[in-house]
């Protein structure tokens, strides 16, 4: 499971619309982020 941009290709066809704080939390609690659309930057989550 990732964390994906709003119209990442790579986000599948069983892809749910998240708030920005759900992906937020979602990134905190260990959900890993996608690496082709980069949703941890695009939030402004860097580690």
């Amino acid at each position: 499971m990732y964390v994906h941009v709003g119209g990442c290709h790579m986000a599948g066809k069983r892809s749910r619309a998240a708030t920005r704080d759900q992906a937020r939390q979602a990134l905190a609690a260990g959900v890993d982020e996608c690496p082709h659309c980069r949703p941890d930057t695009a939030l402004g989550v860097l580690d």
